[in-house]
């Protein structure tokens, strides 16, 4: 059986990635590492509230209270770039864990939000299942993104109103 740790940025997110993996019979640990999630408030919410659902629907997961909000202040500048460089840290960290953790591959519940760069994502995914000698767990989640984000409703789920960093915090307020 296939064995995945799941990078989860949130618990609304994780609500259809977790179900499929069930489906799928796929074993997964979810991985809350999120150090650019502005400000500390913010960042521990999402982190509690992914640990309730964690608790609620019984998987593991590891959580990293890492929070470097100085390093994302100076990442001005295109989304694209930003981006990339959130993507390529968070998923670096998760690709790096998992093939220490002896897990079969990586992933993420970014590939479930219309919001996020998806082949971007899906290319820094492969280039750093390349680099660690690890899978790389792509599945176009966003067809079910509105089921998940219903259900993290309908069980009460904090749904946050903006990606995470501190640049899309200033967007979404603009």
């Amino acid at each position: 059986m296939m064995n995945v740790l799941l990078h989860a940025c949130c618990g609304p997110c994780a609500v259809f990635p977790v179900q499929h993996f069930r489906d799928k019979n796929i074993d997964f640990t979810a991985y809350f590492f999120n150090p650019n999630i502005h400000p500390l408030e913010e960042h521990l919410k999402r982190k509690e509230t992914l640990q309730e659902f964690a608790d609620s629907e019984k998987f593991d997961l590891i959580v990293s209270d890492e929070f470097a909000q100085s390093d994302w202040e100076d990442t001005l500048g295109a989304s694209h770039d930003r981006c990339k460089l959130c993507y390529q840290i968070r998923l670096g960290e998760v690709a790096r864990r998992a093939k220490l953790g002896g897990f079969d591959a990586f992933s993420t519940t970014l590939l479930i939000s219309p919001y996020q760069n998806h082949e971007l994502l899906r290319e820094i995914g492969e280039e750093l299942s390349k680099e660690f000698g690890i899978g790389f767990y792509y599945q176009d989640f966003r067809p079910n993104f509105r089921d998940g984000q219903n259900k993290a409703r309908e069980i009460g789920l904090y749904r946050q109103k903006y990606c995470g960093c501190i640049n899309s915090l200033a967007e979404r307020e603009r």
